[in-house]
């Protein structure tokens, strides 16, 4: 399993050549983005910061979905520090028989990682404002 909480550029080729198994027929892969916007509003950069057991946890996630029967491999990273528009944040990619089952887990994926993660946002808009979403 590839799982990274890193500074790092984060590589989709890299995750979905993780998952790459000879039973697999569908490879999903998903690469959050950081947009231009939010709520209306202009984003010029986000800043990720994670809580020190953000990588175990990432792990337990991504273990949970591994383990489903029809999954064979998971791969999954998140990016810290200073994003700029168009750099990937996250990066998920998962393997299985069959198509629904790849859509269907890779998404599971994604949702517990943005549920679970202890990762923080802080949103630099173009107005000069910021704001930090998901913070405790």
């Amino acid at each position: 399993m590839m799982i990274a909480v890193t500074t790092e550029p984060l590589d989709v080729a890299a995750h979905e050549r993780a998952v790459a198994h000879p039973a697999a027929g569908a490879v999903v892969a998903f690469q959050g983005v950081v947009r231009d916007h939010d709520d209306g509003r202009g984003v010029s950069v986000l800043e990720y910061e994670a809580h020190p057991s953000a990588e175990k946890i990432l792990d337990e996630v991504a273990a949970e979905i591994a383990a489903r029967p029809e999954v064979y491999a998971v791969a999954v990273s998140h990016r810290v520090g200073l994003l700029e528009v168009g750099e990937i944040a996250l990066v998920a990619a998962v393997s299985t028989a069959h198509r629904a089952e790849a859509f269907r887990a890779c998404a599971d994926l994604v949702d517990e990682v943005k549920s679970r993660l202890p990762v923080w946002k802080r949103q630099a808009f173009a107005d000069g404002t910021e704001e930090w979403v998901n913070s405790p």
